[in-house]
């Protein structure tokens, strides 16, 4: 456990020693804004709830989790220092689990930075905060799943660009697999086990079940599969590498 949080906050910190954490953080912040209150017509809809804003966080993070999970392998690759990481005495599940952390620290601390939100919809009105405290509750599940497959990705390429790319494209596939413009592709010709196979990997489908106030288990054992799947793919991805 040491080891773990040892290179946890190593790599939390290392997003801070650039401005660019504090870019994606503005970006986001603003982002997160713009969507709660003029996008999705919060003040017209007379609602005092973040309905607007869970709407669309799953598209924000479209674009800030696989800009933060680009340079979690990514960036070791290409500078070398993936090899003196591996000397060090830690596993390759310690190393994995701690860049993992600390990127989910990292976005953790983007979503709570969002607070003035909930702030303000309960100084307009009063909303179910039992809602929004699942909201978050389901925003944090997905942002790990999202970071996790980011991570397996980010451990196929020494190039951060196409880490992003990939990884944005990744996360856009699991996102839209539940809808019925992806399941009308396949109910023509594939059996219903494979249609519902698919529409049961949408990320979107089980956020918006959790977002909606209801703390589904099934939601629940889909994200923290995917993070302990992704996760145990990464380590596998990263052994190889080291063998090679």
């Amino acid at each position: 456990m040491r080891e773990l949080r040892i290179i946890t906050m190593r790599e939390f910190f290392a997003y801070f020693a650039t401005p660019l954490a504090y870019v994606f953080l503005v970006i986001f912040l603003a982002g997160a804004g713009a969507v709660t209150f003029f996008i999705g017509d919060f003040f017209s809809r007379r609602q005092a709830d973040l309905f607007s804003f869970f709407s669309f966080v799953p598209w924000l993070f479209l674009v800030l989790i696989p800009a933060v999970g680009m340079r979690l392998w990514a960036e070791e690759r290409k500078s070398g220092s993936i090899e003196l990481l591996m000397t060090l005495p830690v596993t390759t599940g310690q190393a994995v689990g701690g860049k993992f952390l600390a990127a989910w620290l990292f976005t953790g601390i983007a979503v709570v930075l969002t607070f003035p939100l909930w702030i303000s919809v309960n100084y307009l009105g009063d909303p179910d905060n039992g809602v929004i405290l699942a909201g978050y509750v389901g925003t944090m599940l997905m942002a790990g799943a999202l970071l996790a497959l980011a991570g397996c990705l980010s451990a196929l390429t020494r190039n951060q660009v196409i880490a992003f790319v990939v990884g944005t494209a990744a996360s856009f596939l699991f996102m839209m697999s539940g809808l019925d413009l992806v399941l009308s592709v396949f109910k023509g010709w594939a059996p219903p086990y494979v249609i519902d196979m698919i529409s049961a990997l949408s990320f979107l489908t089980h956020f918006q079940t959790i977002s909606q106030g209801l703390l589904h288990l099934p939601a629940l054992v889909f994200f923290a599969t995917m993070i302990i799947v992704c996760l145990f793919i990464n380590i596998q991805i990263v052994e190889l590498k080291k063998a090679g």
